[in-house]
């Protein structure tokens, strides 16, 4: 069953906000940002077993000017904050950042003043990825969600109306402290 077969007319209609996401998600140069163990399972993934290069995204940017997702893959400290924002700073829009690791998530078991408690205190933050370290076929996995996310986001006023509907609702939300149930 080709796509010939589908479309007998040979006419395919769809969107402008459609092209523009299955291009985006198919091209997604990351930057190197491996600042502990989950650096050598990002690195892993890009290796032969698992084959970054299927999904586009075999060569890792040295470069942030030339990347688009930024892999936070370990802990971030005070001193290195300030770097990891320029370097955000320095990426050409659109971007995205998948925080890699229970330590670039939330501090991890370095509950103290030198580890920032979570990379979305410095950048926002589009996918977490659980684990220490998580395995490779975990980060194939949030590549392929964040891959998901990329293709039905938004274009121009629309996407400055889905961010501020983002935004309020994080405003409004019940701080963690508060919440009862699972979380208590």
């Amino acid at each position: 069953m080709g796509v010939e077969e589908k479309l007998p007319s040979g006419v395919l209609l769809t969107t402008v906000e459609g092209v523009a996401g299955y291009m985006r998600k198919a091209s997604f140069w990351p930057a190197t940002f491996g600042l502990a163990c989950c650096a050598i399972e990002m690195m892993t993934t890009g290796g032969p077993k698992y084959d970054l290069s299927r999904f586009g995204m075999e060569v890792f940017r040295a470069s942030p000017r030339q990347a688009d997702l930024m892999i936070v893959a370990g802990r971030v400290s005070q001193k290195m904050a300030p770097v990891l924002r320029q370097i955000y700073d320095q990426m050409a829009a659109p971007k995205w950042v998948l925080a890699m690791g229970v330590c670039a998530s939330s501090g991890g078991m370095f509950n103290n003043y030198a580890i920032v408690q979570g990379v979305d205190h410095v950048v926002p933050v589009d996918m977490y990825l659980p684990g220490c370290p998580p395995r490779p076929e975990m980060l194939i996995d949030a590549i392929l969600k964040l891959h998901d996310q990329v293709q039905s986001a938004k274009l121009g006023p629309n996407r400055r109306a889905e961010i501020e509907e983002r935004e309020t609702a994080a405003l409004a939300a019940l701080p963690t402290s508060e919440m009862r149930g699972l979380l208590r």
